[in-house]
């Protein structure tokens, strides 16, 4: 089985959130969504809305694309967590091309 992580706060779900979750759906057999807990952050919503919120926008797109979609909640560092759910991909999003160049200065 391939499990791929989608990590952001979505502090709310965006319809790019969810044009991300149905593309990357369609990459792996099972997408963990990950929602990330920053106690430096003052979130809009809660922890247990945003996971509501998620659950609600993804029970649609799991039935569309066959692949099971379950919010995990996560405040250790991203790499953790992907060992924590056994993904073996990371889905990201590009909002613009400073995106693109800080995450391909992560990689080194």
């Amino acid at each position: 089985m391939r499990i791929g992580l989608y990590p952001g706060t979505f502090d709310p779900i965006t319809l790019g959130h969810i044009d991300i979750i149905r593309r990357g759906a369609m990459l792996v057999d099972r997408l963990v969504i990950g929602v990330a807990i920053n106690r430096d952050k003052g979130p809009m919503f809660s922890l247990e809305e945003r996971v509501a919120m998620i659950e609600a926008e993804c029970a649609v797109l799991s039935k569309e694309t066959g692949t099971e979609i379950v919010p995990h909640p996560f405040e250790n560092l991203l790499i953790d967590c992907a060992h924590e759910v056994g993904a073996q991909v990371i889905v990201r999003g590009l909002r613009a091309v400073a995106d693109f160049e800080y995450e391909f200065q992560m990689v080194g």
